[in-house]
C-alpha cells in the first residue's frame, strides 16, 4: 500500500483547494448559515468543473475515478469551510444506490444531473419510530397492476425538500421473518403526487443543508422504479453504508483540518503577554494533540477509501473510520475555540460553526455508539 498520493491525486487535491480559494467567501458563508440557505451557486460551478460525482463512470458525467478521489474533494471542501463544504459535498448523496444498484435507464436519467450540478438526490431510510433501527420498516408498498404504491413517513432526510428524488427503504413483504429480508429500495421522483416534505426545525448545525420530514401517501411509481433486487434492499443499503461512512468521515476530516489552520493562523498573530501565544507550552501542546489525531484520523480514511477501492467491504473498518474522524472533528473544533477564548464563541471567527457542523459526522450515517456495534460485532464474533 502506497502512503503518497498519485499524480492524479494531488492534481484533484490542488483543484479542489483552487476551487475553495476562489468562490468560499467568509461573509457570504455566515449569511448562508444565518439565513438556512443552500449554496447553489457554488454547488454548480463544482459541478461544471467535475468535482460532483467524481466517481461516476465518465458515460453518467463523472471522471471513472474511485472512492479515494471522492473523498479527497469532500475533505478540501469541508476545510474550506465546514458548512458551504458539507452542503456541496453532499449534495448527490445516496445517489450510489443507482449507481450501484440501478438499472440501466435509472443511471442514464439520474446520475448525470446530479454529477453536473442539476440535481440533489436523497436517501430516504429513517423513520420516526425507528431511528437507527432500520430492521424495521412502517413505510410500505404495495403492488397494484404495474405500480408501487408506497405510504409512510420519513425523518430527518439529508437534502429533503431539495431532491429531485428519494430512494426510498420499504417494507415491500410484510410476511417474511425477519421483517428486514422483505424490504426493497424504490426510487421515488419528488415531484410524484402524494410526496410532501416538512423541514424537521431549527438545527444545531450545518445550516445549509435542507433536512427535512418526507411523507408518501398513495404515492404512485412504475414497477421500473424498483433499485436492484426486490426484497434486497436492506442488503444495498448496508454495503451504501460501507461507502458512506467513508464520506462523512472524509467529511469529518475536513471539518477538523479547517478548524486546525484557524487555530493555527491565530495563535501565530495572537500576543499576550508580550509574546505570541504559539510560544506557551500549553498551546504547543494544544496544537500536538490536535495535529495527531487528524494525522490519525486521515490515516484510518484514506485507507478505508482505499480499501474500497479494491472492492472490499469491511463494515468494521468503515465503522472504526466514522468514529474516529467524527470525534477528531468535534474535539479538535473544540479546542480551536478554546484556543480562541472569547473571539472563538463569536461568529466572525469561524471556528464556532466548525464546532456547530462537526457534531453532526457522530450522528447521521449512524451514532457512535451504532458504530461501535458494528465494531465489536465484528471483533467478537459469534458467540456458541
Amino acid at each position: 500500500m502506497e502512503f503518497e498520493l498519485t499524480k492524479t491525486q494531488q492534481q484533484i487535491q490542488k483543484a479542489v483547494r483552487d476551487f475553495v480559494k476562489g468562490e468560499f467567501d467568509r461573509d457570504l458563508a455566515l449569511e448562508l448559515d444565518q439565513s438556512h440557505e443552500f449554496p447553489t451557486k457554488i454547488w454548480q460551478k463544482a459541478g461544471d468543473l467535475g468535482l460532483l460525482g467524481i466517481h461516476f463512470p465518465e458515460a453518467y458525467s463523472g471522471q471513472g475515478l474511485g472512492s479515494m478521489e471522492d473523498i479527497l474533494v469532500i475533505e478540501e471542501l469541508c476545510r474550506g469551510d465546514s458548512t458551504i463544504g458539507s452542503a456541496v459535498a453532499l449534495a448527490g448523496f445516496a445517489s450510489e444506490l443507482i449507481l450501484h444498484y440501478g438499472s440501466d435507464e435509472q443511471k442514464e436519467k439520474f446520475l448525470p444531473p446530479v454529477a453536473e450540478g442539476r440535481m440533489l438526490s436523497a436517501g430516504a431510510f429513517t423513520e420516526p419510530a425507528h431511528g437507527s433501527d432500520i430492521t424495521y420498516m412502517d413505510t410500505a408498498a404495495v403492488k397494484e397492476g404495474d405500480e408501487w404504491v408506497i405510504n409512510g413517513v420519513k425523518t430527518f432526510i439529508t437534502n429533503g425538500g431539495l431532491a429531485g428524488f428519494y430512494s426510498v427503504l420499504c417494507q415491500t413483504d410484510p410476511e417474511v421473518n425477519p421483517t428486514y429480508r422483505g424490504q426493497s429500495l424504490i426510487l421515488v421522483e419528488a415531484d410524484r403526487e402524494g410526496v410532501t416534505t416538512a423541514d424537521v426545525g431549527a438545527k444545531m448545525g450545518i445550516h445549509m443543508m435542507a433536512t427535512a420530514e418526507v411523507s408518501f401517501k398513495d404515492v404512485r411509481v412504475p414497477q421500473a422504479n424498483l433499485i436492484g433486487k426486490l426484497g434486497k434492499g436492506f442488503y444495498q443499503v448496508l454495503n451504501f453504508f460501507d461507502e458512506s461512512r467513508i464520506q462523512v468521515a472524509a467529511q469529518a476530516l475536513g471539518i477538523a483540518q479547517g478548524a486546525f489552520d484557524r487555530a493555527l493562523a491565530y495563535v501565530k498573530q495572537r500576543e499576550q503577554f508580550g509574546k505570541k501565544i504559539a510560544q506557551f507550552q500549553v498551546n504547543q501542546h494544544k496544537m500536538a494533540d490536535m495535529s495527531t489525531k487528524i494525522e490519525l484520523a486521515r490515516l484510518i480514511t484514506y485507507k478505508a477509501a482505499w480499501n474500497f477501492d479494491q472492492g472490499r467491504i469491511d463494515p468494521k473498518l468503515t465503522s472504526m473510520d466514522k468514529m474516529v474522524a467524527g470525534r477528531t472533528a468535534v474535539e479538535v473544533a473544540d479546542e480551536a475555540i478554546q484556543l480562541l477564548g472569547g473571539y472563538g464563541y463569536m461568529t466572525e471567527y469561524e471556528v464556532e460553526r466548525f464546532y456547530r457542523d462537526a457534531k453532526i459526522t457522530e450522528i447521521y450515517e449512524g451514532t457512535r455508539e451504532i458504530q461501535k456495534n458494528t465494531i465489536a460485532s465484528a471483533v467478537i464474533g459469534k458467540l456458541k
